[in-house]
């Protein structure tokens, strides 16, 4: 069997993928600027020397670490407004989800990058009066933040690619504008091949530069 691909149709539904592309951007950057923030809060919490504050980040942390992305954002769409009494749209449902999800690993990623700085550094900057603030932000996360850089890259990249997970709440992202052409048109083929590329367009040359950003930064120490 011979199969007669055809783009003809790409061309005039372009603008369809590229509202997708901008729903799914709109997803992507605060889901993970949202992420970095919490996860850091996480991340000192996990590391708090009280069990009251250090065990109920652990929990939150395994939850959304031990349950599927899928599962959190149907859960956040369908069940989370019963619990506030407050309807969420897709998209609110999908952001928030999607966020929290990132949160729990990024604290992971915090806590061990804090936690791999030699104990004798973190003493000797008390030792110098500085306070425990002072000596996580001058002493200890800039040096923690160069062995971070490869982790948080991958974070974002698997991000990236997880909010097209957001299809099945019908967010207009870019999966969910491929699957509806693809259901219009009866061509999944060239759309989704399409997709895919359009994707990769997207994320590659953020993991490009952040390489770069790892080897120069390596170089230099």
């Amino acid at each position: 069997m011979t199969y007669d691909w055809d783009f003809s149709l790409l061309a005039q539904n372009w603008p369809v993928l590229l509202r997708g592309l901008l729903v799914t951007v709109e997803l992507w950057i605060p889901a993970m600027a949202a992420g970095l923030a919490l996860g850091f809060a996480l991340g000192l919490a996990r590391l708090s020397r009280s069990g009251w504050v250090a065990k109920p980040a652990l929990g939150a942390i395994e939850v959304f670490r031990g349950t599927p992305v899928l599962i959190q954002l149907i859960w956040f769409f369908y069940a989370f407004p019963i619990v506030i009494g407050v309807q969420l749209s897709p998209f609110v449902a999908a952001l928030l989800g999607l966020a929290l999800n990132t949160a729990a690993y990024c604290a992971e990623i915090f806590r061990g990058g804090i936690q791999s700085v030699p104990k004798g550094q973190f003493e000797g900057a008390r030792a110098l009066g500085m306070t425990r603030a002072q000596a996580m932000r001058r002493v200890i996360l800039p040096q923690v933040l160069r062995r971070m850089l490869p982790a948080f890259t991958n974070r974002a990249i698997e991000l990236a690619k997880v909010t097209s997970l957001a299809s099945v709440l019908s967010v207009h992202e870019l999966m969910y504008q491929g699957r509806l052409l693809s259901a219009t048109y009866y061509r999944p083929l060239e759309i989704l091949t399409t997709v895919a590329i359009v994707y990769f367009v997207l994320i590659y040359p953020g993991s490009y530069l952040s390489a770069r950003l790892e080897r120069r930064l390596a170089a230099r120490s």
